[in-house]
């Protein structure tokens, strides 16, 4: 009697052989369940062979373990059948959601990346620190931690599939205090970011309101005052009876796009200790913005994939329509020239450096906690690393574009008020409030590319703005997922009032003050380099470069070259360092254009700030001083990491076997031995 393998298992285990019914041509299959058919069919013995109850001339035939001899080395292949789903990854996945395409998240990214960072912030930063010399640090920035750090983001909430909160918790657990400061940044950014949509929606509304005219065009304004310039009417109404045209605007004066600016839209103060009253209509718009805000993310960022694929390329189109039309205006030249060239002396300045290296964190989203979140809503398998090229490069390059409509734009106001570009206006966060709308001037059907202009800003604003503020959502839904996944929508909306709530006395008369000190003190310089270096130092150091390394190719079947391992090990960390220190040795105070802050303000700044930093540490000291063990087991347990998700259970991609499950491999394994051929292995043939 001859067993093939699936017999042979069977006898060990029971005790009993199994019967083939006389004239059968080939193995009888075994009620218990169908065996391969591609294996080679055995014939079994006629049943007259087998033993009768009460005929002792017969003898039961021997029982005799053997090869199949018809399969030579030459013939035989590895056959890794398809494995059942991982169901627990599966679930995973279905509860938290993912994408639906690749695209998304490609836009997504971009989309978050590409915002009021690359429209707003970058120009007035380029302009405040001297052109040339930002750009040569933002690019050194750039390269050794901007692109980096953004594919490190990714690649880890892709992995862990969690958002910034945890991300680092579950690697190093020790250093879970990095997620806590990072959601407190965003936080902070979050309150704030908001008003620039507010602004934005006034311009927008205001210009609608006035359609066909524009209400920055003349200084004939009730809110004018007596130092407004327009350098087109011969009389000024508000300058009581000057009859004399002013050809050269007076040192002390205002353009009516600047006027426009601080005295309708924010009715600024004379500095931080005299918040005046509320401004109604920012108000009113700030309302308007988180609601629209709201109404992207209920539903979770996922299911807002089709939105950003507009909200990433509708600005293209404005933005280099307003090109073409800024660099061909008179003294462009000249902001052009500012804006590449160096000026050496900003290099030795501590605020230039800070100012600069930041900005690559702020345009990139960088330590905010959204590219985990993004990262987190991919498939496990997906190829992160042509996605986070992509993005980095459109950014940098979107940045590029608004420098240079954004100088053209100064230029052209420096020649027609006979100054130099860099005297032209007050660097401040102001800056696209005064050029962007200046440029509308000169185009034919001002009003239509006014509304086009800043339903735009809205457009990237918002973008940006429910981006932020779904990584908050997801960090904090994803430390308590039982109790706050099942009321996510509630809970969304109850963030979105406080956030409202908080971002009310930045509305006032003196509210731009306010916003400038959360802007240089809560959501930007140190504490978002502090965060992202004891980030970069915990993924790259204590879990490991060459670990990490392996996690990406797991993922995308493709081990990371020596620019990413060094850069992950070494010049991050270390260009942020220096940075670190160099502003903390130089450190200059904040101001408002040319307004000081007082020295109080100052000090609510470094609360801001430690409100986030002292996370780190703090839950460094917290988690030694409540861990079980010695000292050296609470260090051991701390550094050694807690990864909850299933996906990093998966298989790598760049193994053949990748979509073969583990009882899979362990049925494989077992079956096979040195008396019988591995069902596995199966003839060509």
């Amino acid at each position: 009697m001859v067993l093939d393998v699936q017999d042979q298992a069977q006898s060990l285990v029971t005790g009993k052989i199994k019967k083939y019914t006389e004239g059968d041509p080939t193995r009888l299959r075994p009620s218990s369940g169908a065996v391969d058919t591609s294996l080679e069919q055995c014939r079994s013995r006629p049943d007259d062979m087998d033993r009768h109850d009460g005929d002792d001339s017969e003898e039961e035939a021997p029982i005799q373990f053997k090869a199949k001899e018809t399969l030579e080395p030459a013939d035989i292949k590895l056959r890794i059948d398809p494995p059942a789903a991982d169901t627990s990854v599966e679930d995973d996945d279905a509860e938290r959601g993912t994408f639906g395409n690749k695209l998304d998240f490609l836009f997504s990214c971009i989309s978050v990346s590409v915002g009021l960072g690359n429209v707003w912030r970058f120009p007035y930063l380029c302009y405040k620190n001297g052109g040339g010399t930002f750009l040569l640090i933002y690019f050194i920035a750039m390269f050794a931690c901007g692109i980096p750090v953004f594919f490190q983001e990714v690649a880890a909430g892709q992995y862990l599939g969690t958002g910034g909160l945890t991300m680092v918790g579950q690697l190093v657990p020790i250093l879970q205090g990095v997620g806590y400061a990072t959601m407190t940044i965003v936080f902070w950014l979050d309150i704030y970011y908001c008003i620039i949509i507010a602004w934005t929606l006034f311009y927008l509304i205001n210009t609608i309101i006035n359609i066909p005219e524009l209400p920055w065009r003349t200084c004939d304004n009730p809110w004018n005052t007596p130092n407004c310039h327009d350098g087109l009417s011969k009389t000024n109404s508000t300058s009581e009876g000057l009859e004399a045209l002013h050809s050269i605007r007076p040192n002390d004066s205002k353009s009516p796009v600047e006027e426009y600016w601080d005295e309708k839209v924010l009715g600024i103060t004379d500095g931080m200790d005299d918040l005046g009253g509320m401004q109604w209509g920012l108000l009113g718009t700030l309302c308007l913005g988180w609601i629209t805000v709201y109404m992207i993310i209920w539903k979770g960022l996922h299911s807002s994939g089709k939105i950003v694929w507009f909200t990433a390329l509708f600005p293209y189109f404005v933005m280099i329509t307003l090109l073409f039309r800024a660099v061909t205006l008179e003294g462009a030249g000249a902001g052009l020239l500012l804006y590449i060239t160096p000026d050496w002396s900003k290099l030795w300045t501590s605020e230039c450096w800070i100012d600069s290296a930041t900005q690559i964190f702020f345009a990139y989203s960088i330590g905010t906690g959204a590219l985990p979140a993004l990262g987190s809503y991919n498939k496990f398998y997906h190829n992160c690393v042509k996605d986070t090229v992509i993005t980095c490069l459109v950014n940098t390059a979107t940045c590029l574009l608004a420098g240079t409509v954004t100088f053209s734009i100064l230029g052209h106001m420096a020649f027609n008020q006979g100054v130099d570009v860099k005297d032209v206006v007050n660097s401040g966060p102001g800056l696209v409030f005064i050029t962007y709308p200046e440029v509308v001037l000169k185009l034919p059907g001002g009003s239509i590319w006014a509304i086009i202009f800043f339903f735009m800003l809205v457009t990237i604003g918002i973008d940006s703005e429910f981006c932020l503020v779904e990584s908050l959502v997801t960090g904090i839904v994803d430390m308590w997922p039982e109790q706050l996944r099942p009321i996510r929508r509630k809970f969304t909306a109850g963030l979105c009032i406080l956030l409202f709530l908080l971002g009310v006395p930045m509305v006032t008369q003196g509210g731009a003050y306010i916003f400038q000190l959360m802007d240089f003190y809560g959501a930007s310089g140190i504490p978002i380099l502090w965060c992202c270096f004891f980030q970069t130092i915990s993924i790259g150091w204590i879990f490991g470069v060459n670990k990490f390394a392996g996690c990406v190719e797991q993922m995308t079947g493709f081990l990371p070259n020596m620019y990413w391992i060094v850069c992950w090990s070494a010049i991050a960390p270390g260009v942020m360092g220096v940075i670190f220190i160099f502003y903390c040795v130089q450190w200059e105070p904040v101001k408002y254009g040319t307004v000081e802050y007082p020295n109080w303000a100052h000090i609510i700044g470094f609360i801001m700030s430690f409100s986030s930093m002292i996370w780190i540490p703090g839950y460094a000291l917290y988690w030694m001083y409540t861990t079980r063990g010695s000292i050296r087991d609470r260090w051991i347990k701390g550094i050694t990491p807690d990864i909850k998700s299933n996906r990093c259970k998966l298989a790598s991609k760049s193994s053949d076997a990748h979509m073969m499950n583990e009882s899979s491999a362990r049925l494989i394994k077992n079956q096979g031995s040195f008396l019988t051929p591995n069902p596995s292995f199966v003839n060509q043939d």
